[in-house]
């Protein structure tokens, strides 16, 4: 209790508070712009962490990450264009109500089902958390391994259109995190003879360059190619629109509140496992609300509660996210993958050993993401007309901004122009990943991992060399064992039936279905 208290204590300070409430702004200022999101904010903003405290620096970044969550429902329902993929279902009912002269109620309607939703996941992982890591310490290195591998298998859930190019990119990000001195022999491995790459890729190059610089480029493309297609901004602030129109009434939070707290659960359910992630919570909320409504069918025309559905539920992955990481060490999402790059800049590994040997940063971050929450309402209702004034904002000023943004968080990792250039290679190979349609996010994850799954299989491997017989007797290994057999199992199944047919078979389907 003492621990609790004093991390309670760390927490509440005017430096954090100020620096949640700038992490807050930043979020969602960034998420409200099409194109730009938190998780790529987030990487963008770690560099400027170093010369915080570990407790402030990670508060910050929470701060931009619920920030973010939101800011990306403003472009979705104003533009029709989500500001953040989490946010997509989020524009079904958005903009129809935009249309209707109701944008403001659905911007706040937004943002009050995802302070409501990331309230509850957050409790969901105060709890849960400590005791699934006590769990966790009881585990070998061969359940750790076992677990690590289910956990690359799943995370190609992540990979949008292809489960195989989703794992075959997690699996290219945890062969790259073994560049660097080997675990075993300390020998030099992969590092192409540079000394730079000794102690391996750095994180936060690598993770600026694949998310935030890649996406400046493939937008720069678009632009020149004439591709971008925004629908104008909507002005939801008119005089001549009713007061009830501006606002969201105490009955209507209440006719709304079943829908949120369903989207709630299902979005922390969809959170605390790895690899989901907050799109595919947002649709599953939305779902859910559509089958439970007594008019399904007005779902998609400006129904207030499919906004809050969807808000709802993608605001609760964020918290949820956390409880696998700080649990097993194992990110539950991008965003989680790019916060170990910054824990482990103040030298905190995230896993079940966090809570013993750091329980007060823990209990201090659990205070700050409580506040953040407090704080997102906050700025949110304060300055709705200023964000909304964002997402109109020219490309023209935003891409010089981010890339100077990208190239100072870069040479920030060390003062160092070989962290710069790591940045662009991995811009590069980002643009190209995009193109091919190989995930991002599951690539980072994979990277995240690989170190602590090599660190397990290496010693679960010495343990159990002489007698691999012995892992019969383990039985969580062979639970995971098989879930990652019927994983990759699933995902080939699904790669073959989206295959596409040689051109013959679809000439003779063709045939046949004429005949």
């Amino acid at each position: 209790m003492e621990t609790i208290l004093a991390g309670v204590a760390d927490a509440f300070t005017l430096t954090n508070l100020l620096y949640i409430a700038l992490g807050v702004f930043m979020g969602i200022m960034v998420g409200a712009i099409p194109g730009l999101n938190g998780p790529m904010a987030i990487a963008v903003a770690v560099p400027l962490t170093y010369y915080m405290s570990a407790l402030t620096a990670i508060a910050f970044l929470i701060g931009i990450n619920k920030g973010g969550t939101f800011g990306g429902s403003v472009a979705a329902i104003l533009l029709n264009t989500p500001g953040s993929p989490e946010s997509t279902s989020t524009a079904l009912d958005g903009y129809p109500l935009v249309k209707k002269g109701k944008g403001l109620k659905a911007l706040k309607m937004a943002l009050y089902a995802s302070v409501t939703g990331d309230i509850l996941s957050d409790l969901v992982l105060f709890t849960v958390a400590a005791p699934l890591a006590i769990i966790a310490l009881k585990m070998g290195p061969a359940e750790m391994a076992s677990i690590f591998l289910f956990s690359l298998t799943i995370i190609a859930g992540l990979s949008g259109k292809s489960l195989l190019r989703g794992l075959i990119a997690a699996v290219l990000g945890a062969f790259l995190s073994t560049v660097g001195l080997d675990i075993e022999t300390a020998q030099p491995r992969l590092t192409l003879g540079l000394n730079e790459l000794i102690e391996g890729i750095p994180i936060i190059p690598l993770t600026i360059g694949l998310l935030a610089l890649s996406e400046i480029i493939i937008q720069i493309e678009a632009r020149f190619l004439k591709r971008e297609q925004h629908a104008p901004a909507q002005d939801v602030f008119g005089r001549s629109i009713p007061r009830e129109n501006k606002r969201v009434s105490l009955a209507e939070y209440r006719q709304c509140l079943p829908t949120i707290l369903r989207s709630a659960a299902i979005g922390t359910g969809v959170g605390a496992v790895p690899g989901i992630g907050a799109i595919v919570a947002g649709f599953l909320g939305y779902a859910a609300a559509k089958r439970a409504a007594k008019n399904p069918e007005e779902f998609g025309t400006g129904k207030l509660e499919g906004v809050a559905a969807t808000e709802a539920a993608n605001s609760a992955v964020v918290g949820a996210n956390l409880i696998p990481l700080l649990a097993l060490g194992i990110p539950g999402s991008l965003s989680a993958a790019i916060l170990i790059g910054a824990f482990l800049i103040h030298g905190v590994e995230p896993g079940p050993l966090i809570f013993r040997e750091h329980g007060q940063l823990v209990y201090g971050i659990f205070a700050a993401m409580f506040m953040a929450n407090w704080i997102n309402f906050g700025i949110a209702n304060v300055g709705l007309r200023l964000f909304a004034l964002i997402v109109s904002l020219p490309k023209s000023v935003i891409h010089p901004v981010v890339v100077v943004l990208c190239i100072a968080g870069a040479f920030a990792n060390g003062n160092s122009m070989f962290s710069v250039a790591v940045m662009m290679v991995f811009a590069v190979i980002g643009y190209f990943m995009r193109k091919l349609d190989f995930s991002i996010a599951t690539f980072i994850i994979g990277f995240a991992l690989g170190g602590t799954f090599e660190q397990s299989v290496r010693q679960a491997m010495i343990l159990f060399q002489d007698r691999p017989a012995d892992l019969l007797q383990h039985p969580i290994v062979l639970f995971f064992i098989a879930l990652t057999v019927f994983s990759l199992w699933r995902i080939l199944r699904s790669s073959m039936r989206s295959a596409p047919l040689p051109q013959f078979e679809e000439e003779s389907t063709a045939r046949e279905e004429k005949s």
